[in-house]
């Protein structure tokens, strides 16, 4: 039996690392590290700064190659069928070192939000004891960045897809909502004079991108800035929080 220690580093910032997952980190016989491909090498590359930054001898360090998600069979299906890959590959680096007692995966953002690994991990047999070490989440990390506050006083917000954007439109009973995962720039289905954005892409990281106003105004600009990011860099992560104007008013 082992202890899986999934710790949210942050997005992309080192200083985003907890002392408590600083401490996970230098406790664990064995770190599972995600290769992406080529133009993500990166996103490993920070895996191994933190892991350097936080110890003196690093454990042992296992990759594993994340497969890719088919989409044939509905979006739904094709998530459950890559989401058992993903833990086949976990299985089988944990199994390449049966002395490994604390194994560790660190998880950009937080485990708890929008964020799989808990679901791949509850595919392990056996079954090992989980730990979840939070960190800064994206939505942290851009609220902070922009220097706002995510609600209104006493009002609610939603937190969802691009997806559902695009298929359900805006939210009931909302006047905010944070967009996650959202690869299309869903809000161009909305209509764009109704709202206000605040978006930012490698929020926390030394490549910070932030643009906010009216989403008439700067739609095209975050458009453009992020095509042109994602090409300078071969990948991008970027989140963004929008605002419904009441009755046509500005939001400060």
């Amino acid at each position: 039996m082992y202890e899986l220690n999934l710790i949210g580093i942050g997005t992309g910032n080192p200083d985003h690392l907890t002392f408590q997952g600083a401490q996970a980190i230098r406790e664990a016989d064995l770190i599972l590290i995600p290769r992406k491909g080529e133009n993500k090498a990166d996103l490993a590359g920070l895996r191994e700064q933190i892991i350097a930054q936080v110890t003196d001898t690093p454990p042992e360090i296992a990759y594993f190659d994340i497969p890719k998600r088919r989409t044939e069979d509905g979006y739904l299906r094709g998530v459950d069928d890559w989401h058992d890959a993903i833990a086949l590959r976990w299985q089988e680096a944990i199994s390449a070192h049966p002395q490994a007692r604390q194994v560790a995966l660190l998880v950009w953002g937080d485990p708890s939000l929008y964020d799989s690994s808990l679901r791949i991990a509850s595919r392990l047999n056996p079954y090992p004891a989980i730990r979840v070490l939070p960190g800064i989440t994206a939505l942290q990390a851009l609220t902070a960045a922009h220097a706002i506050p995510i609600n209104d006083i006493g009002a609610p917000y939603v937190v969802t897809t691009g997806r559902r954007i695009r298929d359900e439109g805006w939210p009931k009973g909302v006047d905010k909502v944070a967009v996650m995962l959202d690869g299309e720039c869903s809000f161009q289905c909305l209509e764009m004079s109704d709202y206000h954005i605040w978006w930012g892409a490698y929020v926390g990281m030394k490549e910070q991108i932030l643009v906010s106003g009216s989403l008439q105004e700067v739609a095209t600009e975050i458009l453009d800035t992020r095509a042109n990011a994602r090409s300078e860099h071969g990948w991008i992560m970027d989140i963004y929080l929008l605002q419904k104007r009441r009755n046509g008013a500005e939001v400060s």
